[in-house]
């Protein structure tokens, strides 16, 4: 975060060309910010804030929130998802008081993002894009940030696990079904395979995400 205060300026030259002092958060006022999506998270330790000689505030703070996000799992596991990340303040009106700025670029932010962000996992990191726009809340105007994250899920674990012995047993049970074999071995080749699917199916069960709307296409074959 960065603002400014044009009431905490001074000349470094009159104090030993002392540029920039540390504080703590709570000597000057600082912007009131919450995330809209935020289900819980820690709140961090780091409560200082850098003051410029120009009257610039600084502050970095890291956090660590779990945030609610609307899933389209029907092409599970080819899915693409887009998650909010919702910055605003509703104590200041935006027309008025208070009105938040993105300091850096989509393209910086993706770049940055990408460094930082853990690559070994389920989901792969692809795009940030920003909406800025004024909440309306009666006849007064908010200011809010939204940080909209595009995340691609690794479908190998899924493929090595599900699909490719789903198959495998569709072929199986259709080399069987057209097989030379006798009747009862037809039949105890049946048996064993509606077990594996029976089997795959459960395992299925566990591994698909829950969904009320719209399930998985994977699910419904």
């Amino acid at each position: 975060q960065e603002w400014q205060n044009p009431f905490a300026t001074w000349d470094p030259r009159d104090f030993c060309n002392i540029s920039e002092v540390v504080l703590p958060m709570d000597t000057y006022w600082s912007p009131p910010i919450f995330i809209l999506e935020r289900v819980n998270g820690q709140n961090p330790e780091l409560n200082y804030m850098v003051l410029m000689h120009n009257g610039t505030f600084n502050s970095t703070r890291p956090y660590q929130v779990t945030l609610t996000c609307s899933l389209v799992i029907f092409k599970f596991p080819f899915d693409t998802q887009m998650c909010n990340l919702s910055i605003a303040s509703f104590l200041y009106p935006a027309v008025t008081d208070f009105v938040m700025k993105t300091r850096r670029t989509p393209a910086e932010i993706v770049r940055d993002s990408k460094s930082l962000i853990l690559t070994d996992g389920e989901w792969k990191f692809t795009n940030v894009s920003i909406i800025e726009f004024t909440e309306m809340m009666g006849d007064k105007g908010f200011s809010v940030v939204t940080y909209v994250i595009s995340m691609d899920r690794r479908p190998t674990l899924y493929i090595l696990n599900l699909i490719l012995p789903t198959c495998a047993l569709y072929l199986l049970d259709m080399a069987v079904l057209f097989g030379p074999s006798s009747l009862e071995e037809k039949i105890n080749f049946q048996i064993a395979i509606i077990l594996g699917s029976s089997m795959l199916a459960v395992i299925l069960n566990n591994s698909l995400p829950t969904s009320s709307n719209k399930p998985p296409i994977i699910g419904t074959h």
